[in-house]
């Protein structure tokens, strides 16, 4: 009772170290890029809008019809906002310009894109912010070092900005580079904050059309929100250049009421991102902003579950995951394995549904690594109890070998010699599946009958039996004392073993379902026989070539089937009936040519 106890209380604490130490390593991020890489292909999803966001870009035609972007004036700017409001009944809701106008640039570009913005309340503009580190004081009013402070801040010039209201167009990475999120609001050193462009946006959108502002998304300690993209690449545009807007291609009723994002749109202009959306393909920033907008008037957003709590729920799965595959069977271990980490991935699709993030990498990659250590432990401790039980049966079997050594001391001693021998391998094809689906007690019985039916064959005939390798034997004739037709003596051993697994292999088929058969295989030739290993630990064996024949023999041998060589069909001539397999069966390390025969019957 007590050893019962103390060894449940330590598989219980290897368990809690175990699932402690899986969920110390993912909570530390040693799988985050991955983890990461799974969430985007599991959670960001294409969506249809509602197409009240249109992209104008400054595109490629636009470049080559007006000229390269850094010789633009700003009063191209001016013309294209003067071209959406052109008429009164039918101007956009909000024209957000992603492009920064910072500093004077030439005093007649500059007045005209000013006068032409002041003309009309629904332009917004740009700003940008450039962090870095920054002594600055806690809540308790000790110094420290603020890693993401504004360094630089970057705004449009003064006339402009006096006449328009300014969003951030910040995009920040996560640590892989991937856009997943956007920044809600900047704080200003002086204690200001600006929100990002698209929230602006998103604002001035509702109070044109007078419903209420958008529900804030909830945002981490710095203000970032998880952003659900609802387009990849591409989905936004509509093939509308700055360059149709200047010549009047496209009927300004057509902008009336919506969202105009006007944006670099082609790569010689550097604003493009790899995102949630699509790991392949950039995305331009202006899509980036029409995809943070979309998000903010849907105001469907996901909140990431916090770390401690996953970190919590992955412990305890993998302590469950544990002990459910302690000690089971293959089939049992991985249906659970299927059964859990299936119904995580499925969990983690529901919970975003409905407005929650989980990593869900941390569960499928940590109950594996339990699944194959387990598996790998099972096995493992399967074959040391059937070594266990073949070592007991070896303190039984070869009496020939015990007499030998006790005639002279010399025997004990390491080394052995050449001797014609016949060696018998046999394997019990079929008996690990079928022991896999029963309890311990029925798998030492049958194969306590399996073993003793292989052993009584040997014995009966003359034979010594070798050893037994779990559920297999291996038999010599021969030695250790010499004997007469010791070659039938062999092959009559295995036509036994045939003849006598029928009747248990009935049994066994109507007590358990399932069957079992033998594959054998027969050589003739030379081979040292004696005391093989070192004075510590030696065994008394044949090996040679021989020896290795008659193993790759029965190791190719179907189940109720006897394989035999040439040798042993030609030493045996007219007392035994064979068909020839020709060199169709390949033995390892045996050269072309080599033939392989069926026992079929002893005459």
């Amino acid at each position: 009772m007590e050893k019962s106890w103390k060894h449940r209380a330590g598989q219980a604490a290897l368990s809690l170290a175990i699932a402690g130490l899986m969920t110390l390593l993912s909570g530390l991020g040693v799988m985050a890029s991955l983890d990461l890489a799974v969430s985007d292909a599991l959670y960001q999803s294409r969506r249809a809008t509602d197409g009240e966001i249109v992209l104008v870009g400054i595109d490629q035609r636009a470049l080559e019809e007006i000229g390269p972007y850094g010789q633009w004036g700003r009063e191209i700017f001016a013309y294209a906002i003067d071209a959406l409001n052109a008429s009164e009944d039918c101007r956009p809701a909000v024209i957000g310009l992603d492009v920064l106008f910072t500093g004077a640039l030439d005093p007649q570009g500059d007045a005209l894109l000013a006068e032409a913005v002041g003309r009309y309340s629904n332009v917004i503009t740009a700003s940008a912010a450039q962090f870095g580190d920054a002594l600055g004081t806690d809540s308790a009013g000790r110094e420290m070092v603020d890693s993401f402070a504004v360094t630089e801040w970057y705004q449009p010039y003064e006339a402009l900005r006096a006449v328009t209201s300014q969003g951030h167009i910040n995009a920040m990475g996560d640590a892989d580079g991937i856009l997943r999120h956007q920044l809600l609001y900047i704080q200003l050193p002086d204690g200001s904050r600006t929100p990002s462009l698209s929230l602006l946006a998103a604002e001035k959108y509702r109070q044109y059309h007078n419903q209420p502002s958008p529900k804030l998304p909830p945002v981490s300690s710095r203000g970032f929100w998880y952003l659900p993209f609802c387009g990849q690449p591409g989905d936004f545009d509509e093939s509308i250049s700055i360059a149709d807007l200047i010549s009047g291609t496209i009927p300004a009723d057509y902008f009336a009421g919506k969202i105009v994002l006007i944006g670099p749109y082609t790569p010689g202009l550097q604003d493009r991102y790899l995102t949630a959306a699509d790991h392949a393909r950039q995305m331009y920033g202006v899509e980036y902003q029409a995809n943070a907008i979309q998000a903010l008037l849907w105001e469907e957003y996901k909140l990431e579950a916090p770390e401690g709590l996953q970190e919590l729920l992955l412990f305890i799965i993998l302590l469950l995951a544990i002990l459910g595959f302690w000690k089971r069977s293959v089939r049992f271990t991985t249906a659970l394995w299927a059964l859990v980490s299936g119904g995580w991935l499925a969990f983690c699709k529901i919970a975003y549904h409905f407005g929650s993030i989980f990593h869900p990498l941390w569960v499928p990659v940590g109950v594996s690594l339990l699944y194959v250590g387990c598996l790998a432990f099972n096995y493992l401790t399967a074959a040391v109890e059937r070594r266990r039980v073949t070592s007991t049966f070896q303190r039984y079997v070869a009496p020939e070998i015990v007499r030998e050594l006790l005639k002279d001391d010399s025997a004990l001693e390491l080394g052995g010699k050449l001797v014609d021998i016949a060696v018998l391998f046999v394997d019990v094809r079929g008996f690990t599946p079928m022991s896999e689906l029963l309890t311990p007690v029925q798998v030492v019985e049958i194969l306590n009958r399996y073993l003793s039916l292989i052993s009584s064959c040997i014995m009966k005939n003359g034979g010594t039996l070798d050893k037994f390798v779990g559920d297999a034997a291996m038999a010599i004739w021969g030695a250790p004392l010499p004997q007469e037709d010791y070659i039938m003596h062999a092959v009559q051993a295995a036509m036994d073993m045939v003849s006598g697994s029928a009747a248990l292999s009935q049994e066994l088929r109507e007590k358990y379902g399932r069957t079992v058969s033998f594959g054998i295989g027969v050589h003739v030739g030379e081979a040292v026989v004696g005391n093989i290993g070192s004075p510590q630990r030696m065994d008394y064996t044949a090996i040679g070539d021989t020896v290795n024949t008659a193993a790759r023999l029965e190791a190719n041998a179907p189940g109720g089937t006897v394989y035999i060589s040439r040798a042993v069909a030609d030493a045996l001539q007219g007392r035994i009936k064979t068909t020839s397999l020709g060199d169709s069966v390949k033995l390892k390390g045996k050269k072309e040519g080599f033939e392989v025969l069926t026992l079929d019957e002893i005459l």
